[in-house]
């Protein structure tokens, strides 16, 4: 069973950069043919796909997000992570790390998710 927690700060102040890891148990992160994702969900609006990292450490983003962002990755932890720098109010969020399975398609484990508030 594979299992993903979500770990940083809950309050981060404008301007500054968010950083979230995501340790994943029971699965390693460089297991062919996964991606590994962040997603986000602001107050009152849908889920949004921010960025991935894959099985071989290759990265895609969001590209209303992407100069912004930068997902890395720790194997030896099995960790990956997320940095979203430049924050204002509107990146309030629950952040959610995700596994996105290539066969069969669809994102099969999530992390409980976790509230970030930017706010100063």
């Amino acid at each position: 069973q594979v299992q993903l927690q979500e770990s940083g700060p809950g309050l981060v102040k404008p301007s500054q950069t968010l950083s979230l890891t995501c340790t994943v148990f029971g699965g390693s992160i460089t297991t062919n043919y996964y991606y590994w994702t962040w997603i986000r969900q602001p107050p009152g609006k849908e889920l949004e796909w921010m960025g991935a990292i894959t099985w071989s450490g290759s990265t895609y983003y969001s590209p209303s997000l992407k100069s912004r962002t930068s997902i890395s990755r720790d194997t030896s932890k099995n960790q990956f992570t997320l940095q979203l720098s430049s924050v204002t109010p509107e990146d309030t969020a629950v952040y959610y790390c995700a596994r996105d399975s290539v066969v069969p398609q669809g994102y099969d484990y999530w992390g409980q998710g976790t509230q970030v508030t930017v706010s100063s």
